[in-house]
């Protein structure tokens, strides 16, 4: 290969790069979460009298519940996510692509608590189990739960908007 044409394919090569790294398709903009209130979910005592009361996101389809609150910064004193899944059975949770920490509150298909995880570490992608079967899990912010007086044998209601 002559001189002349190495050097026009070396000015095309550079070209190519320099109009590929200067392409605005390329970039990828990062867009915020927002929480989108679907529902409203109360924790009873047994007596029906209630402990606290939550605006919830609620996360039915498989997609919704693989996601969950991943790459939220924050949630709302007063807010959570309800996953409803169509069975009970044990449920296994992680953290990862979580950046807040959370408590998992796991209730039976009675719609009874039956364990809580309290203050899941953010993108710890370790397995937190149910220990016993659950058809829901209700994610709120770390440390909630024990500040409210959340308990195991407590019940949940809620409603759709």
């Amino acid at each position: 290969m002559n001189r002349r044409l190495r050097c026009v394919l070396l000015l095309l090569i550079v070209v190519f790069f320099n109009q590929c790294q200067q392409s605005p398709s390329n970039s990828v903009r990062e867009q915020q979460i927002s929480f989108i209130k679907e529902g409203n979910l109360s924790i009873l005592y047994s007596e029906g009298q209630a402990v606290a009361t939550f605006s919830i996101e609620i996360a039915a389809s498989p997609y919704e519940r693989q996601t969950g609150l991943m790459y939220r910064s924050q949630l709302a004193k007063d807010a959570g996510m309800l996953f409803v899944f169509e069975e009970s059975e044990l449920r296994n949770f992680y953290m990862k692509n979580t950046l807040i920490p959370l408590d998992l509150i796991f209730i039976d298909p009675d719609f009874k608590i039956v364990h809580i995880h309290h203050n899941a570490t953010p993108n710890n992608i370790s397995s937190i189990a149910s220990q016993l079967p659950a058809q829901y899990v209700l994610e709120i912010n770390g440390g909630l739960s024990n500040q409210l007086g959340i308990q195991k044998g407590m019940y949940i209601t809620y409603s759709k908007i």
